[in-house]
């Protein structure tokens, strides 16, 4: 069984299709998506309503989260939060229909599966915590704190938006990277595939390349700051992104 698992789409529809044009090409047999479809890109509505239509299973992010929080946290956060942090949890709340709000409303923190004889759990950050990023240079002191809290064979993570393979105690943990919004300096869409085997499994990272341009061009349409076109195209993230 093929599996396209991807993650941290934020609203960047043109890399989302691109990712979903490529995983077919492969012929994929899943879509499972790690959470934060929305958040800085230009195209919230749009990216849940093709999740949706893809029937792809997903989780929820931490993003999401604090979008759907926007209206009940609204005079605590603002004045508070990073002014453009906070224009992004509001736009995207804006931006979304009433049927996607209920939709990623109703979706899991977690989701465990078990396919071909593994145990696979789904989570956006950790297995301890929604907003804990893992990557390629977490401690393996502290992976293996968090194998012990699974039983599991394979944990599919986002979040940190930098793909990896890392085993711990006798658990893989896996991230595919960003869809939307790269942060380790490849503006191409990053997700994973993954071939689940009776008692084994194979994953293979990709890059892959899209219209950037496009995407960034839909941000300043859209009247949002310069510095989330940039984050698209340089492949950084909010701290780290120079602007032009």
């Amino acid at each position: 069984m093929r599996i396209a698992v991807i993650a941290d789409v934020h609203a960047n529809l043109p890399a989302l299709r691109a990712v979903m044009a490529h995983a077919a090409h492969h012929q994929v047999h899943a879509l499972w998506n790690l959470g934060d479809v929305v958040g800085f890109g230009a195209f919230p509505e749009e990216a849940v309503r093709t999740l949706r239509e893809a029937e792809a299973l997903s989780i929820l992010g931490n993003y999401d989260l604090k979008v759907l929080d926007f209206e009940q946290q609204v005079g605590n956060w603002e004045g508070v939060k990073d002014p453009d942090r906070f224009l992004a949890f509001r736009w995207a709340y804006e931006q979304l229909s009433p049927e996607s709000r209920a939709y990623l409303r109703a979706l899991s923190q977690q989701a465990r599966l078990r396919v071909k004889g593994q145990h696979v759990l789904l989570v956006h950050g950790s297995p301890a915590s929604i907003e804990e990023g893992l990557d390629a240079e977490t401690p393996k002191a502290r992976l293996r704190e968090l194998a012990a809290l699974v039983k599991d064979d394979l944990v599919l993570c986002a979040h940190s938006h930098r793909p990896f393979v890392r085993r711990a105690k006798g658990v893989w943990f896996i991230n595919p990277g960003s869809v939307g919004r790269p942060d380790d300096g490849d503006p191409r869409a990053s997700y994973a595939i993954l071939k689940l085997k009776r008692d084994l499994f194979e994953v293979r990272h990709y890059r892959v390349a899209y219209d950037v341009e496009r995407a960034a061009r839909a941000i300043r349409q859209q009247g949002l700051p310069e510095i989330f076109a940039q984050m698209v195209l340089q492949g950084r993230n909010l701290d780290e992104v120079t602007l032009p």
